[in-house]
């Protein structure tokens, strides 16, 4: 079983930063991606990033150049770096983690973020 903890979601103004983590813990190992997706009021989920065994990561198109995500192995926990936000960011964030073998999804609570002057 994995568990993953979201924290670090808040208000803030527009063009500000927030870092929100993901904590895991768990069987914490054969990890093929961890990531986060983002959904918003009356939209379809948003992929925004990834981190793929190996160390490669994926952005939406939306959070290219703003967001940048890291993972702290000591810690088992992923970053997400949020900067110039804007009020279409506004939305609940929700880590995931896929593991290999057998092949499996875990979800996190989820934690809001509110862009808003």
């Amino acid at each position: 079983q994995v568990q993953l903890v979201e924290s670090g979601g808040g208000l803030v103004q527009p063009g500000g930063s927030l870092r929100l983590s993901c904590a895991a813990s768990g069987s914490i190992f054969s990890i093929n991606a961890m990531g986060w997706y983002r959904q918003a009021p009356g939209k379809e989920r948003e992929f925004v990033a990834e981190i793929i065994s190996g160390g490669r990561t994926n952005y939406g198109d939306s959070v290219k150049g703003r967001f940048t995500m890291s993972r702290d192995n000591a810690k088992d926990t992923l970053y997400l770096q949020m900067n110039s936000l804007k009020p279409e960011d506004t939305a609940v964030y929700s880590c995931y983690l896929d593991k290999r073998s057998p092949s499996s999804r875990t979800w996190g609570q989820g934690t809001q973020v509110t862009v808003s002057s």
